[in-house]
């Protein structure tokens, strides 16, 4: 399948799950981010703000807040993705893709993150991203040198994704 008909089964799978078992599956998923290794030794991790349709992050948002950890979440400029720091006093607003965005300081030291949890359409396991086409962890995931963990619900984990060259893998792959 091309990656469009890949997004399209996808989009398909998720109109068709409940949400409690959504729910219930973002819960198992986060549970299990935050017994890696990588998670209880970082420091400074980039998360993502949630749509409705991915793996739920505010548990992992306020166990990192609890823990002391540093958190940074993307913010959409122009092409690119920023990385801002986000506290739970930080304000948020909706961003262009009615994504929640924090406002306030951008965060650009990059060798200092320690840790980064990925969103996707899919993943395979080989880590390999399917993204929801416009490119923007494309162009942020070469910036960075630490582990990369992708997280979604078990049915987008596929047998196999199309891979570019420059496309870049996950380290880790975590489902429910």
């Amino acid at each position: 399948m091309t990656k469009t008909e890949l997004r399209a089964y996808i989009r398909r799978m998720k109109a068709e799950s409940r949400a409690e078992d959504l729910r219930a599956w973002s819960v198992e998923i986060c549970a299990r981010v935050m017994q890696l290794p990588e998670w209880k030794a970082a420091k400074t991790v980039l998360l993502y703000a949630a749509l409705a349709d991915e793996v739920q992050t505010e548990i992992l948002r306020e166990e990192a807040l609890a823990a002391g950890k540093r958190l940074l979440l993307p913010v959409v400029q122009g092409e690119q993705l920023v990385l801002r720091l986000y506290t739970s006093e930080t304000p948020m607003r909706r961003g262009p893709f009615n994504i929640e965005e924090p406002d306030g300081c951008d965060f650009s030291d990059y060798a200092n993150i320690d840790l980064a949890v990925v969103p996707a359409m899919a993943y395979d396991a080989k880590g390999n991203r399917l993204g929801r086409g416009k490119g923007y962890y494309d162009r942020l995931l070469p910036q960075l040198q630490c582990p990369l963990i992708g997280i979604v619900y078990p049915f987008q984990m596929l047998a196999e994704i199309p891979a570019e060259p420059w496309d870049v893998s996950v380290h880790q792959v975590i489902t429910a």
